[in-house]
């Protein structure tokens, strides 16, 4: 009789995560996933074409969660909307730094980098876009540059409020 395991998706990438923080992502294998958890490898791949698409599933599933925190900002303000865009940010990096500073996983990720960074970067443009709707003759552009502002300085762990100040002087 086969075994029956609840859960799977869910457990599968529990123990990815684990696994990626302890080993990195070079030590984090489909195989070393499926020992871990007892589910026979084949199954794994039933769920996941590849490592890559394994991890991108726990990040997706971790950036959807982020997205929501910043479109749902408890001050409304500009300051306000900027801050949970900031702090989602934040809490998503910090989630990921295993994966952000391994040079392997820099690599592997490479190839489709620019791809997601232009879907993020739209993503939260499109969530501060009320902030700059009445900026210049281009408010699209100025919600990109505000969101590749934010996405950079957040990675590189700036100061909000220095980060506010910059920003406010272009919104004002």
């Amino acid at each position: 009789m086969p075994k029956i395991i609840e859960n799977v998706r869910e457990e599968l990438l529990r123990e990815t995560k684990r696994q990626l923080d302890e080993r990195g992502y070079e030590g984090t294998t489909i195989r070393s996933v499926a020992a871990a958890t007892g589910i026979g490898i084949g199954t794994v791949y039933n769920y996941f074409k590849s490592k890559d698409m394994l991890i991108a599933s726990f990040m997706l599933e971790d950036w959807r969660v982020a997205l929501d925190k910043m479109r749902s900002p408890k001050d409304r303000t500009p300051r306000g909307v900027l801050f949970a865009v900031y702090d989602a940010l934040s809490e998503f990096k910090k989630a990921h730094i295993s994966l952000f500073s391994d040079h392997e996983a820099a690599k592997s990720f490479n190839t489709s980098h620019s791809e997601y960074h232009r879907t993020l970067r739209g993503q939260i443009a499109s969530i501060v876009a009320p902030v700059s709707s009445k900026i210049g003759k281009n408010p699209d552009f100025t919600a990109e540059f505000i969101a590749e502002s934010l996405i950079a300085w957040t990675m590189e762990e700036r100061d909000f409020d220095e980060v506010y100040s910059v920003l406010e002087s272009i919104i004002k």
